[in-house]
């Protein structure tokens, strides 16, 4: 068995209101807020990218750990953001790290649960004895054209997640389930700025369909329910949709509290999940369990079961917690977001 033997969380200091962009597309702040449940977003700096953000969340995770660097057998980051069409993100954080240069790496893309799919991964090649230490990371400086209902919600940040023995670890893995199909809510074609959506379209058949499937599949794998789990996290793209989600499984929302961090930080896209989970982490008990389950467009959900160890006090102190993050912030208007975020055309 693998568990997390480090974790950890970067979210960029800018933050931008709903409101701020309601106003310059005409659209009642009110309504915005209300309907999406978020008040403000976190906005990557104009020198900031998924590969800074992932790069200071792996700082974190290693700092957590505890471990030398050169140990780390695989580093996977997932985006949808990747600085480079071609050229790796991995690769720039395994140098930053200094864990280069025996190891395997690479970029991974699924929408928003790319950085899942990267633990899962690792988790495998652990149990298979390939490597001691695996990293995941799930970063985004997520993209959301002007105008468009995504621009409330698109946001920037990320978490880290370091796998290796289970004797190591701060909270092991204790089963995944996964569940995926065909189905195109969201995409981004070649060359595109920004991601089209498929409307109401990504609740029923893709979020809803996918989140519940994951989770219900792995309760039925490991013979759980619920009432087991001391916190529960789920893929946040507002804040209506996880809650809805745990309505429908009996789920008491106070299990979310947490890790629902999409009201103050917007959607960090394959950020969100991880960062929900280094936000529970961060304040969990030896012996707590947690339930995860991400989403992705496209579309997929990983669940996972996760027990809380001993250790998780030793560790958590040694880098700083999610809300630290989300505490320290200073706003912009939409003309410095607009600035930060290029989306000004020349």
């Amino acid at each position: 068995m693998a568990g997390i033997v480090g974790y950890g969380s970067y979210i960029p200091l800018y933050r931008i209101k709903s409101s701020q962009i309601a106003l310059v597309w005409g659209e009642e702040p009110e309504r915005i807020e209300k309907g999406l449940g978020i008040m403000e977003k976190a906005v990557g700096g104009v020198d900031e990218d998924a590969a800074t953000i992932a790069v200071e969340s792996a700082r974190n995770a290693l700092a957590r750990a505890a471990i030398d660097p050169k140990k780390i057998g695989a580093i996977y980051v997932g985006s949808e953001s990747h600085p480079y069409a071609v050229k790796p993100t991995a690769t720039v954080v395994a140098e930053a790290l200094g864990a280069t240069p025996n190891l395997t790496a690479a970029d991974l893309e699924f929408a928003c649960k790319a950085g899942t799919a990267g633990i899962q991964m690792i988790m495998g090649m652990c149990a298979a004895k390939m490597i001691d230490y695996g990293m995941s990371v799930g970063a985004d400086t997520a993209q959301g054209r002007p105008g468009d209902a995504l621009e409330y919600s698109a946001a920037s940040g990320g978490a880290a997640f370091i796998v290796g023995p289970e004797r190591e670890s701060v909270a092991t893995l204790d089963a995944t389930f996964s569940f995926t199909t065909d189905t195109p809510d969201f995409w981004r074609r070649q060359g595109a700025d920004y991601p089209s959506h498929g409307g109401r379209f990504t609740g029923a058949p893709a979020y809803f369909k996918h989140v519940v499937g994951a989770t219900k599949g792995l309760l039925e794998k490991t013979g759980m329910n619920v009432n087991d789990f001391d916190y529960v996290v789920f893929h946040q793209p507002n804040a209506k949709f996880p809650l809805s989600v745990a309505e429908k499984l009996g789920i008491p929302k106070e299990k979310l509290k947490a890790g629902l961090l999409v009201p103050v930080i917007g959607n960090t896209y394959s950020g969100a999940s991880m960062l929900g989970l280094s936000a529970v982490l961060d304040e969990a008990k030896p012996g707590n369990k947690i339930l995860v389950t991400s989403f992705g467009s496209g579309a997929g959900s990983d669940s996972f079961a996760i027990t809380v160890t001993d250790r998780i006090d030793e560790v958590r102190d040694r880098a700083p917690k999610t809300q630290d993050y989300i505490a320290k912030k200073k706003y912009i208007d939409y003309a410095t977001y607009l600035k930060f975020r290029r989306k000004i055309k020349t």
